[in-house]
């Protein structure tokens, strides 16, 4: 608006009256010019125009259930462009409060408070809501058993899984084109299917050779859908074991999307390689045995902090049926295999690798999210060769969580 239109001109008959009328008339003019111009701004809800100096709408808190009294949190809010930020120690959240990613698992007493942000509108109010489970120590809250009552391979529930696709869609300089369910690219093909639930009742990660230095295969992941935050998961698995093969079960930060890695965090709690090669990116001798590792990782890209520890008793097979699992507490996170007493390996801010390891331990800043994959190839097993077996096929009994 041009407020000098609010000023009459010379040769009018306002212009001879007094100039203190004609200063007001214009300061008048200029005031409402401002106040319209104002109203012109301000954030959205649905579509809808806010006035400005308006909070965000209030976030709402749903839950879900999960198992035994647990349940599967989502907060969402109806501000176009928000973002969510809570915590759960009952606290008044923050813009520097947890950020929300994906729906979380409470399994234990605590209190959510959520806040929406949307500038340039003020912060929402907090919405509160107060979980009592009283859940006693060592119970299952969620699980996927990828069961199976059909006659054909079926999808993997939708609600929990999603998949990372392309070729080396991750780094590692792996070998595999990376197939979702149902997928027609080339590669990749439904008739085919390189992650199932078969008929048997287990998840089937598989990878396959279809021509001449080309491989197939899937990486499963929850993120967005489903994470957690402390408790103690666990997946039943049974390993390809073949040279250039490596499976994985491990876990990612939600908030990956905006620290980047390693800062979201990185816990492995199963990684494997053939133990009758060397890994190239080491260089040593092969160590003869079977092993598999279990590893964190955190810090920053510069400064990476690090931990990991291979578990290698007489005897051992990945190709035999083995639970792998994960402790994880406040300040801690252990490993084991096939027993929750057999612990083979403690991280904490005390031994965690890396400058001001305090500080990069990243374990502590909220929920993260679950993946299952079978790599081929990559900077770690190295390349298949003659000896490789396709297809490789990673079975997973079930993956469940249980509390602390």
């Amino acid at each position: 608006m041009d407020n000098s239109a609010a000023a009459p001109p010379p040769s009018s008959p306002a212009a001879t009256a007094h100039p203190s009328a004609t200063l007001f008339r214009y300061a008048l003019g200029i005031i409402s010019g401002l106040a319209i111009a104002a109203g012109c701004g301000g954030g959205t809800t649905n579509g809808s125009t806010i006035p400005p100096n308006q909070p965000a709408a209030t976030p709402t808190i749903s839950t879900a259930p999960a198992q035994n009294g647990a349940v599967i949190v989502t907060l969402s809010d109806t501000t176009s462009g928000a973002t969510i930020y809570y915590t759960i120690d009952s606290s008044a959240p923050t813009t520097s409060s947890i950020r929300y990613f994906a729906p979380f698992l409470v399994a234990s007493n605590l209190t959510v408070k959520a806040i929406a942000a949307a500038p340039p509108l003020l912060n929402s109010a907090v919405a509160t809501q107060a979980f009592t489970p009283n859940i006693p120590s060592g119970t299952l809250v969620w699980s996927d058993e990828f069961a199976n009552s059909g006659s054909a391979n079926a999808q993997p529930n939708p609600s929990t899984w999603k998949y990372d696709t392309g070729t080396d869609c991750c780094g590692n300089h792996e070998l595999e084109t990376y197939c979702a369910w149902g997928s027609t690219t080339s590669p990749c093909t439904p008739t085919s299917p390189n992650a199932f639930i078969g008929t048997d009742g287990y998840l089937h990660v598989v990878a396959l050779n279809p021509s001449a230095n080309v491989y197939t295969s899937a990486r499963l992941k929850s993120q967005g859908l489903f994470s957690f935050q402390y408790g103690r998961i666990e997946a039943r698995m049974m390993l390809p074991e073949s040279q250039g093969m490596w499976p994985a079960f491990w876990l990612l930060g939600n908030n990956i999307t905006t620290v980047s890695w390693p800062a979201c965090g990185e816990a492995d709690i199963m990684e494997h390689i053939d133990g009758n090669n060397p890994p190239p990116d080491v260089g040593a001798p092969a160590p003869g045995y079977d092993w598999i590792a279990g590893s964190v990782h955190g810090g920053t890209t510069s400064n990476h902090a690090d931990g990991s520890q291979q578990f290698h008793p007489a005897a051992f097979s990945a190709a035999a049926w083995h639970s792998y699992g994960m402790i994880w507490s406040k300040g801690q996170v252990q490993y084991y295999v096939d027993d929750p007493t057999n612990i083979y390996a403690t991280f904490n801010t005390g031994n965690f690798n890396g400058t001001n390891s305090s500080s990069a331990w990243p374990f502590d800043q909220g929920p993260m999210f679950i993946i299952l994959n079978l790599a081929v190839g990559g900077d770690w097993p190295g390349n298949p060769n003659a000896s490789t077996l396709f297809p490789g096929n990673m079975l997973v009994d079930y993956v469940r969580i249980y509390t602390n």
